[in-house]
């Protein structure tokens, strides 16, 4: 207390004593014994009061010694128990957060990483069976946990990193850290398959490239062979020559997409040097083949050149095929994917009332021959009102379409199309591709339109005659190839299919061993809108086993996902289920069997010996634990910090004293009461 508030408590003693002394001697003039106690209760209600009303308060100073921290963290994955280091490392943890001298000067914590960067609670939670080292999480974990604090790092691993940036450079330059190596420091020769860069998906009848980065280590020129297979087939073989000067090669490969659906292939890389580690030499990857056939069915009531053309231009790409019908021959459109409607007359009701119910996009081509009053009845894109007068039309581009990416090809110098004279108007909204001229007036009027009704799309071209502009443009072009490739958008844009599905499932048809297995779902309302209140869960099946494990779907920001992490590798097939509507989706995917955690023969001494360097700290290895002792005790930059901690606290506790007043206020009024003194 200061002496301020001594001098106060004083004062309300003789306040106290004096106010006391003048209500019960001053005026009473007695001295009995009743006159005592009640002089004596009013003497503490009243310095009670004066001293809640001073309030003293007491400073207190206690002394705190704060330690720098030691950040001991320990490799878990799975690399340190295939170079057989798990013992050597659980002896090493042991030594370090046992040793007395450390705990005597660092707050020592521990930490441990594979995928991820927790606390590590006790020796019982290492058991190397982390499929994905990511050192570089640890550099920014510990840093963020200690960067208002001196701390220094001690590092328990191989240095052989599988995932993430380059972790010498996310530890902090100025907190030191040591690197302590685990495995075999021994530099034996090893060829190896570092990585396979391809995308997972690939067209039918087409080719896809591949880049795979091989990797050697050791001292003298070696021979070897580099093979990429799917099943039994060799698809590329290549002898390769590696040297101390020829550490490293990048195989640029081009390979065949003949057979559809997911598609597994191995790359090997063989010597007939001896090995110690022969598992990096093989390395499997997948790529689904995706068949984009596209059945179109072209239909018409007449001989026309148009229908050779439009059947040559279509299938010049070989993933579309054309079938030539009349309209009575149609007997089930569910295996096309678009009609083309060449010239539809009255014989065409039966194809347009069976199309209703599918919804399958359609290209629709006028003519002469056409009977307007049947399109104005069955599309709803387009209102056409003609006279029986034929006309030339020629096209104009038009440069603000937008739905796909199309150049102007030269419309505009096309011969002109024949269809019979009239009035054109929109119904609906439509993108307009070309617009019609006659005589060299531009009339505004569509010619080419493309139209989007809720997920069905179509297409309608208003003349005749195309195969004359297909021939303008070989004579222009020397090649079919420009128009043809037009075409192919357009049948491109028909054939794809925005039907909307209530139940959105995202997923891989393939995942390596190791990879983040994450499946996501939305679930849309019945006004097409994000359902939060969804309840999703999943049902998963290893195919070979049988054996199924059912999920809750969490919600996330704007989806539903789960993770599927610790599956062994195999085919599973799984079942999506929205609960309260039953909405379903079921798919597939593979895991591959791929451990990236086996690729390494010893430690990387060359990159924990450059984290060293990078952050002024030294290596060393599991023989020199007292040298690295000593060197941590030792670092003058490591100092314990007396820090003063001064606490104020009341004198007494204000709830206690306001009742101890009341209790003597009402003593006093019960006393006078009794005795007959109010």
């Amino acid at each position: 207390m200061t002496i301020n508030t001594v001098i106060l408590i004083l004062l309300a003693l003789l306040a106290a004593g004096c106010l006391s002394y003048f209500h019960y001697y001053f005026k009473a003039k007695t001295t009995s014994t009743i006159t005592v106690v009640l002089a004596f209760l009013r003497f503490l209600a009243v310095f009670g009061i004066l001293v809640l009303i001073i309030n003293p308060i007491i400073s207190r100073t206690t002394y705190e010694t704060i330690k720098p921290t030691l950040a001991l963290v320990v490799d878990n994955s799975a690399s340190i128990a295939d170079l057989k280091a798990g013992e050597t490392t659980r002896n090493v943890y042991k030594n370090l957060i046992e040793n007395d001298q450390l705990l005597d000067k660092f707050e020592v914590q521990s930490y441990a990483f594979d995928r991820d960067f927790r606390v590590l609670n006790s020796e019982k939670e290492i058991n190397f069976k982390g499929n994905v080292s990511q050192i570089d999480k640890v550099g920014v974990q510990v840093n963020a946990l200690h960067k208002n604090s001196p701390y220094a790092t001690v590092l328990v691993s191989d240095g052989n990193q599988t995932s993430g940036a380059d972790f010498v450079f996310e530890f902090q330059p100025d907190h030191k850290v040591f690197p302590l190596i685990v495995g075999d420091t021994t530099q034996y020769m090893d060829l190896r398959i570092s990585q396979v860069n391809v995308n997972k998906y690939a067209f039918h009848k087409n080719q896809f490239p591949a880049e795979v980065f091989l990797n050697y280590t050791g001292t003298k020129p070696i021979s070897s062979v580099f093979t990429i297979k799917n099943g039994t087939t060799v698809l590329f073989k290549q002898n390769l020559q590696f040297s101390v000067d020829k550490r490293a090669q990048v195989i640029p490969v081009i390979l065949p997409a003949n057979r559809v659906g997911l598609q597994l292939y191995t790359a090997t890389l063989t010597t007939a040097e001896s090995e110690k580690n022969t598992y990096n030499n093989t390395k499997k990857f997948a790529v689904e083949i995706i068949d984009q056939k596209t059945e179109v069915a072209l239909i018409s009531d007449m001989p026309h050149p148009d229908l050779g053309a439009l059947k040559r231009s279509i299938e010049s790409n070989a993933q579309r095929k054309v079938t030539l019908l009349k309209p009575n021959q149609v007997s089930d459109l569910k295996k096309y994917n678009v009609l083309v409607l060449y010239q539809p007359n009255s014989r065409f009701k039966t194809v347009f009332e069976a199309n209703k119910s599918l919804g399958l996009s359609t290209f629709i081509i006028t003519g002469n021959a056409t009977d307007f009053g049947l399109l104005n009845q069955f599309q709803s894109v387009i209102n056409c009102s003609m006279s029986n007068q034929k006309e030339n039309y020629l096209a104009r581009f038009n440069p603000d379409f937008s739905i796909f990416a199309i150049d102007n090809i030269g419309f505009e110098n096309f011969p002109p199309l024949e269809n019979p004279y009239g009035t054109i108007s929109l119904k609906q909204r439509a993108d307009v591709l070309l617009e019609l001229r006659v005589q060299g007036i531009e009339t505004g009027q569509p010619l080419w339109i493309f139209a989007n009704d809720n997920g069905k799309r179509s297409a309608l071209l208003l003349g005749e005659n195309i195969w004359k502009w297909r021939s303008y443009s070989f004579v222009e072009q020397k090649s079919f190839e420009k128009f043809d490739q037009f075409l192919d958008k357009t049948i491109q844009y028909l054939a794809v299919n925005e039907s909307r599905k209530s139940l959105i499932v995202n997923h891989e048809r393939f995942y390596n061993s190791g990879e983040a297995i994450e499946i996501t779902a939305q679930y849309f309302n019945k006004n097409y809108e994000l359902d939060e209140k969804a309840r999703l869960e999943i049902s998963i099946m290893n195919n070979q086993t049988k054996k199924r494990k059912q999920y809750d779907l969490v919600r996330s920001s704007n989806n539903f996902k789960v993770n599927l992490d610790g599956l062994n590798p195999g085919k599973y097939s799984f079942t999506v289920r929205e609960l309260n509507s039953n909405s379903t989706y079921t798919g597939n995917f593979e895991l591959l069997d791929f451990a990236i955690e086996k690729q390494f023969v010893n430690a990387d001494i060359t990159k924990l010996k450059q984290l060293a360097k990078h952050t002024q700290g030294k290596i060393f290895v599991p023989n020199q634990i007292e040298q690295l002792v000593k060197t941590l005790i030792n670092d003058q930059a490591y100092q314990a910090i007396e820090k003063a901690i001064q606490k104020k606290t009341p004198l007494i506790d204000w709830k206690w004293l306001l009742l101890f007043i009341c209790a003597l206020f009402a003593t006093e009024w019960f006393i006078r009461k009794y005795n007959g003194l109010l």
